[in-house]
């Protein structure tokens, strides 16, 4: 195993036994080329691997960053340990799996006894007497009659090069042994004779005065270079090193940060489309300015943690750099942008289905219900909106930005020092008392559900002191019964009737003013599913708003903005529109 930046180990490769010569639907980074989100841990995998893993994975319960596991039909594994050998004195000797060094391994299993051993030492050294995993156990309930053996690998942002230079494989018996002086020399380009001829050229420069001072000036030309991509790199920063890019790296992917890969801009920062240099992988790198000092090190700290968050639904926060008071965030790219754009920008040429806006939707709440109930820790996204809802080459929606993200104290609330968010979309309690908390970012899903069947913007600024509040125009039509006029007219009649009014009250009761009448979000997928019913007592939970919210002109409460809380919070959060 070869990392391209040797301080850096990223993921690792198995020796696996599986049904199919190759493995349907496996996904790179942690699942190590064998399952994907959706099929690990199911029983009709079949699948048996020792995995050599070289990253510490906390979400899969990775016992370190260079261990052998047992993995039966997940990647999570039922039996590790830390990678090494026992000498001849049975002492233990640690043994780096992504040393750049060849290393052999036996895989030993015995259907009779239904004992499996491993051993793995370097390629040098004899096979040890003792093992380093001796396990009793039956594999025959997970195999099939005919199945197949072979090695899957996978890679991530940064990249680590796997070689298999021989291998052996034997049924009842013991597998031929392997002759050591007939293994092929690895494809890798020796650094020593770039050196050796850029030693050679230097000599050849020095030979008069005029080309020494066309070295001079070369040198002074590297050394604003070097200042230019020049960053920090502080001790704490080394356990987040694969979260971590060059900012030489991104400026590279993004040309400079052109004016031409700009996708959007926002109070925030901008965001630029790039390609990885050497992966040729796209990203979208988003630079914001951020406080450095104190604060940097958690910041980073819930960044690198964000970053191992796997969903089909999240856009995938791939790492960060920093430099001096600049911040960068690296997301995946999503080819058809942001689903504000598709919505309310006039230039777009695609109008969304009916169809396609109840996937959206549903997306969305399976991304929130990962965050809030379905991870190890409870994730208060906090900016829920339209143009954070990133949709792929499918048009399957994606929530990203976690620009704002926050850990809440198992979901209770996650103090900030500021009003955080975009108008139209912030609870009441969050605007009164700073304190975002999983329902605030329900009440912000609800209002963005409106947006998606209405076609129009939570809030409108008509003028200097007017405004229409999508939220209050939804709840007047639902009280005159008259739904049908808050359908987007684009969709003409593209729509289910059913789902329509099914969407628009799961929107209102997700954007009650009062918390405590909020659903959870796994209530929420169940609601919109039709897996279970609103509450028999909707109407009347609807009529009943918080007295502080205010009063519409035909008596029914106003859903959580009186002018006075309009002024105070159009100052905080149109900071973050648009982003």
């Amino acid at each position: 195993m070869i990392p391209k930046d040797p301080k850096f180990a990223f993921h690792g490769m198995t020796f696996a036994i599986t049904p199919s010569k190759s493995v349907i639907e496996a996904s790179t980074s942690q699942h190590l080329g064998l399952f994907n989100r959706t099929n690990d841990g199911n029983a009709s995998n079949h699948i048996v691997a020792i995995e050599l893993d070289s990253f510490k994975n906390i979400e899969l319960g990775d016992i370190d960053s260079n261990h052998i596991g047992l993995d039966i039909n997940s990647i999570v594994s039922v039996f590790a340990t830390t990678a090494g050998y026992y000498d001849q004195n049975g002492v233990f000797k640690n043994l780096t799996l992504a040393s750049s060094q060849e290393i052999r391994a036996w895989v030993d299993y015995d259907g009779v006894t239904k004992h499996l051993n491993v051993t793995i030492v370097p390629v040098r050294m004899l096979k040890p007497l003792k093992p380093l995993i001796s396990l009793q156990k039956d594999l025959s309930p997970f195999l099939l009659e005919e199945m197949y053996v072979g090695f899957t690998s996978a890679t991530g942002v940064l990249v680590q090069t796997f070689y298999v230079v021989a291998w052996s494989f034997r049924i009842n018996g013991e597998a031929q042994d392997i002759d050591l002086s007939n293994l092929p020399s690895l494809p890798i380009k020796k650094e020593s004779n770039k050196k050796k001829k850029f030693g050679l050229a230097i000599g050849l420069c020095l030979g008069g005065l005029v080309v020494m001072g066309v070295s001079i000036w070369a040198f002074v030309l590297y050394r604003r270079r070097k200042r230019k991509f020049s960053e920090v790199l502080e001790s704490w920063e080394v356990q987040y090193g694969p979260h971590r890019f060059t900012y030489k790296d991104l400026y590279t992917a993004t040309k400079g940060f052109k004016e031409s890969e700009l996708l959007g801009k926002g109070g925030f920062g901008q965001v630029y489309k790039g390609v990885l240099p050497n992966i040729g992988t796209q990203v979208a790198v988003k630079k914001i300015w951020h406080e450095s000092g104190q604060g940097m090190k958690e910041f980073v700290a819930e960044i690198a943690t964000i970053g191992r968050l796997r969903h089909p639904n999240l856009v995938r926060l791939l790492g960060y750099c920093r430099r001096q008071d600049e911040l960068f965030l690296v997301y995946d790219y999503m080819p058809n942008l942001s689903l504000d754009s598709l919505l309310f920008d006039p230039k777009s040429c695609v109008i969304l289905t009916w169809k396609q806006r109840v996937k959206i939707i549903l997306d969305v709440a399976e991304a929130l219900a990962y965050l809030h109930e379905g991870w190890v820790e409870v994730i208060i996204h906090r900016d829920i909106k339209a143009s954070n809802v990133l949709l792929d080459a499918d048009l399957n929606a994606k929530l990203g930005d976690f620009g704002l993200a926050r850990f809440g104290n198992n979901g209770s609330e996650a103090h900030t020092t500021h009003l955080a968010g975009t108008l139209g979309y912030i609870a009441p309690e969050l605007a009164r008392k700073g304190k975002a908390t999983t329902a605030t970012d329900v009440f912000a899903f609800g209002a963005f559900v409106l947006e998606v069947v209405c076609g129009r913007r939570p809030v409108q600024v008509l003028g200097r002191n007017e405004v229409t509040i999508l939220l209050e125009l939804v709840l007047d039509c639902w009280f005159k019964d008259e739904l049908l006029k808050m359908v987007d007219p684009k969709l003409g009649d593209d729509y289910v009737i059913e789902e329509l009014g099914l969407f628009l009250k799961v929107g209102l009761l997700c954007s009650h003013s009062s918390q405590s009448v909020r659903p959870s979000m796994s209530q929420v997928l169940k609601f919109l599913k039709g897996e279970e019913p609103l509450p028999e007592d909707f109407k009347s939970v609807l009529e009943i708003r918080d007295d502080y919210s205010g009063r519409s002109g035909d008596g029914l409460a106003s859903p959580y903005f009186s002018q006075i809380q309009y002024d105070t919070a159009i100052t905080e959060s149109l900071v973050s529109s648009g982003r």
